[in-house]
């Protein structure tokens, strides 16, 4: 099968507005999609003219509301706008619609002659907007009726299984063209991986509009192809990838892609999104990734299925980092030596050998941090909503903690020295401060104070903000992302992400 093209779904309002689109991403794609159901009323009756206006194949589309569009009228009038698309075929066939998609209950005899009289090729597509298709192969032999249709299906799964499946349903299957995917987050894979389906087409849309199709789990052009480098992809990349929940935005994928083009290896890092850790490895186990980073939630549940693990991994309680060997997975927690690296940078002279540090929060990245302040010579005390599990942590260092609340104010000023804030509160958060955004809204921040907070997204956390409002040295967590995927990347492929000096 050829390498799968990259379709750019255009659900723009106007057809002057779709146009402006495939103008900006021309050189990201091979093919759009016109999806006519978004289109204003007025437009949709000139959907005919779009294909002359632009240079690349376009399918023409009007999907139900049913099968996840936007089309509420009835059959009769989706079939006139059909009609009235395909009607006046222009004796050059770059001029009009290359493709049509037509469900797979949707069967109008005129429809179908007038689309194969013009050279118009029929995707015939089954949408399960709520329950994972298992019977692929089946399903397609069945839809591809003629045996000139290009089968598609596309279902929202339940869990990495059901994309684990479609993957193995789609490797064997090369005697026909056909489109798979597996939609939303957890899909998000499927469509990275097309060439492992031998699927005819990926879709992504622009970013202007990527909201429309954003719960489906497209992606925008040119992170597809930039990032991605999904026209690489093949049977003999070697996969690797970010296990966790809900992952909705993660700067891996671009550090450790990035290096693999640097060092010219034929390998992609792929976000593999799941609730259950155990969902996530039999899913990795299934396709044959050879290393995983691993995040919120589940850098202590993965200890579970760990076979070995680094004496960190031991110590720390918590693997950030795992890799298959020989049907194995190897432990390792690159936290630590990335979290020590970027707060030594942050830090310059300062030393906090004997200097009381507060950290917040006491899950899998904390455990990390407490283990590298201890070999610091730090005196901490740990902050966090559950007293237990804080005092749990504390007690194998021989340090102090504290409940996280309002209470705690004079024992978070008296260990300010160094503030670490290792919690997800703040995350994708651009507002004000306030009790949901930040950890210790409750703080009045001197001005001598040093904060690391180790989420990076934004760059600017509520927290970071009121801090250096005050006066305070701030530090997000890029860095220390940074230093600990460098330390994956070689364990991951033997080799130095960094340039030696």
């Amino acid at each position: 099968m050829n390498q799968p093209l990259i379709c750019m779904t255009l659900t723009g309002k106007t057809l002057e507005e779709d146009l402006k689109l495939v103008k900006k991403y021309e050189k990201y794609i091979d093919m759009v999609e016109l999806r006519v159901d978004h289109l204003n009323e007025d437009e949709q009756l000139s959907a005919r003219r779009f294909p002359a206006m632009i240079y690349q194949p376009c399918i023409l589309t009007i999907r139900r509301d049913i099968d996840g569009g936007q089309f509420t009228g009835g059959d009769f009038a989706r079939t006139n706008l059909f009609a009235r698309a395909l009607a006046f075929a222009n004796p050059d066939k770059s001029k009009n619609f290359a493709f049509v998609d037509f469900e797979e209950d949707y069967h109008i005899p005129s429809i179908q002659d007038a689309a194969m009289a013009f050279g118009v090729r029929i995707i015939r597509s089954c949408h399960s907007m709520k329950e994972p298709i298992l019977n692929i192969r089946e399903r397609c032999d069945i839809m591809r009726k003629t045996g000139y249709e290009i089968p598609k299906i596309a279902f929202m799964p339940h869990s990495l299984s059901d994309v684990l499946n479609l993957l193995k349903e789609g490797e064997s299957m090369t005697q026909y063209e056909h489109i798979l995917c597996a939609m939303g987050a957890e899909g998000f894979p499927s469509r990275l991986l097309a060439s492992r389906t031998n699927s005819f087409l990926t879709y992504v849309s622009p970013e202007e509009v990527l909201e429309n199709t954003k719960a489906i789990g497209h992606i925008d052009p040119v992170t597809i192809n930039e990032m991605y480098h999904f026209k690489s992809i093949n049977q003999d990349t070697s996969l690797y990838g970010i296990a966790g929940w809900p992952l909705l935005k993660t700067s891996s994928p671009e550090i450790h892609n990035k290096g693999y083009e640097a060092k010219k290896l034929n390998a992609v890092y792929i976000p593999y999104r799941s609730q259950l850790i155990s969902d996530t490895l039999s899913f990795c186990e299934g396709i044959g990734v050879k290393g995983l980073s691993v995040t919120i939630p589940h850098k202590e549940s993965v200890m579970y299925y760990i076979h070995e693990q680094s004496p960190e991994v031991a110590q720390i309680g918590a693997c950030n980092t795992i890799v298959r060997k020989n049907n194995k997975w190897l432990g390792y927690n690159t936290d630590a030596p990335g979290f020590r690296r970027a707060l030594e940078e942050f830090l310059g002279p300062v030393k906090i050998k004997h200097k009381k540090v507060a950290v917040i929060g006491a899950g899998g990245a904390a455990k990390a941090i407490v283990y590298v302040l201890k070999q610091m010579g730090a005196r901490v005390c740990i902050f966090n909503r559950t007293v237990e599990t804080a005092a749990q942590l504390a007690e194998k260092y021989g340090f102090n903690y504290c409940q996280l609340d309002p209470h705690c104010m004079a024992k978070l000023d008296e260990y300010s020295t160094l503030i670490v804030q290792t919690t997800s509160v703040g995350m994708n958060s651009e507002g004000p401060s306030s009790a949901e955004n930040d950890p210790i809204y409750f703080y009045d921040f001197r001005g001598n104070e040093l904060l690391f907070d180790i989420v990076y997204e934004p760059s600017t956390t509520p927290v970071m903000k009121r801090a250096a409002l005050a006066g305070c040295r701030v530090c997000n967590g890029y860095k220390m992302l940074e230093y600990q995927a460098y330390e994956q990347f070689k364990l991951f492929t033997g080799l130095n992400y960094e340039e030696k000096k």
